[in-house]
């Protein structure tokens, strides 16, 4: 007998697009939910433009950006700016548990789909509107994407290096860290309405959920007036911190020194060179005032070495180390291939690719995504017949209208 899924028999519309909204929509499909992709061709999801492409063979249905984010629904290409378009939309409004959109603020209002009218059509609904500041405010029109945010919210200032300009996280920082926030704002939405019967909107401000993460930094303003800012690898506290060069191209090992002990564990594992054992290093302070020095000395004996191996040899002396590892490198990583991390599923264009789990694990059911991300429109006819109950006549007549793109 196959153990239920946790969201099993929950119905979302999902009319987001970019990360933030399909990834919380793609986090409740992967656990059970029907969920419906409502995409259109004007303007086209802009992740389905950018690589990496299968085989380096660009084209829409092509794009892992977009599939990554997208495994578990259904997709179905709409019109919403056609009026039969916009029936059918209502109609998936009706239909729908919860229904997320990510346009700019006051978008779907002026499609004549916004909450007041999804409640009007569907009053026990849980609608979503997630954009970058809100659906308030004088900033609230303001558009863009995850870079963006975070940069306005602070993680720029903070990441980088104090000697040049502000460097800010690798990835869209807000994107990442927002559905997370966002799923759980859903969850709890979800036992209200369980309660309670009634259902609710949820105004989500990427910026303001990401600003959890700086929390430290904010409470060190407000109660120091302390300004954080780069320092690269290394931390305020505590020494010697930082990723240091291997054997190879480009290979690398992070090392945190966070106590005596671990300082005890490096200088054995570095087989007790003098300089660190004259005992002028032995306090933090003393280390910390010295980290140039020290970062030297490190990366002079760390330079020669593989990654890997020197990681183990740093985590044998009870030393935290972790090797820098590439896309390529997580693929084939033991522990992630243990766990079963990486998921092989079957897309109708790309063929069999690999889609990312999930980085928890529970009992009693096998967490991940379910099927692979669907191509455009790919479910135009099973989401009209079957989710809708639209007769032949009127998909039809959709098509005919030019509501289906």
């Amino acid at each position: 007998m196959t153990t239920p899924l946790p969201f099993e028999g929950l119905k979302v519309l999902d009319l987001s697009w970019v990360v933030v909204g399909p990834t919380t929509a793609k986090y409740l499909g992967d656990h059970g939910a029907t969920v419906v992709r409502v995409e259109a061709t004007t303007p086209l999801d802009i992740l389905r433009t950018a690589g990496p492409f299968k085989d380096n063979v660009p084209g829409f249905d092509r794009s892992q950006f977009f599939g990554e984010y997208n495994t578990s629904k259904l997709g179905i290409s709409l019109n919403l700016k056609n009026p039969a378009g916009k029936e059918i939309a209502k109609r998936l409004i009706e239909w729908a548990d919860v229904f997320i959109e990510s346009f700019t603020a006051g978008t779907v209002d002026s499609l004549g789909i916004g909450y007041e009218t999804a409640r009007e059509l569907n009053p026990s609904i849980i609608m979503v509107s997630t954009c970058l500041m809100g659906q308030t405010g004088s900033a609230a029109a303001f558009s863009g994407f995850g870079f963006h945010a975070g940069s306005i919210a602070g993680f720029y200032e903070t990441t980088g290096w104090s000697d040049l300009p502000p460097d800010g996280p690798w990835v869209a920082y807000t994107d990442t860290v927002a559905p997370h926030i966002l799923s759980a704002s859903i969850m709890a939405a979800l036992d209200h309405r369980r309660r309670t019967g009634q259902g609710q909107f949820i105004d989500a401000s990427q910026l303001e959920m990401s600003l959890h993460f700086l929390s430290p930094q904010i409470m060190d303003y407000s109660t120091t007036g302390k300004t954080v800012t780069r320092i690269g690898n290394r931390s305020e506290f505590f020494a010697p911190q930082g990723a240091y060069p291997c054997a190879g191209d480009d290979r690398w090992c992070a090392i945190a020194v966070e106590s005596e002990e671990h300082w005890e564990g490096l200088k054995s594992a570095m087989g007790g060179p003098d300089w660190a054992l004259d005992g002028k290093l032995d306090s933090m302070e003393a280390r910390l005032e010295n980290h140039d020095a020290i970062d030297q000395h490190i990366s002079e004996w760390t330079k020669d070495q593989d990654a890997k191996a020197l990681m183990q040899l740093l985590l044998s002396h009870g030393v935290p180390a972790g090797v820098v590892q590439r896309s390529s490198d997580l693929e084939t990583d033991p522990q992630l291939s243990h766990r079963s991390y990486f998921r092989h599923l079957e897309h109708q264009e790309m063929g069999t690719v690999p889609y990312a789990g999930h980085q928890f694990r529970i009992k009693g059911y096998d967490s991940g995504p379910r099927f692979a991300s669907p191509v455009l429109g790919q479910h135009n006819e099973q989401v009209l017949r079957d989710v809708l109950g639209m007769t032949d006549d009127e998909i039809t007549e959709a098509i005919i209208a030019e509501a289906i793109m």
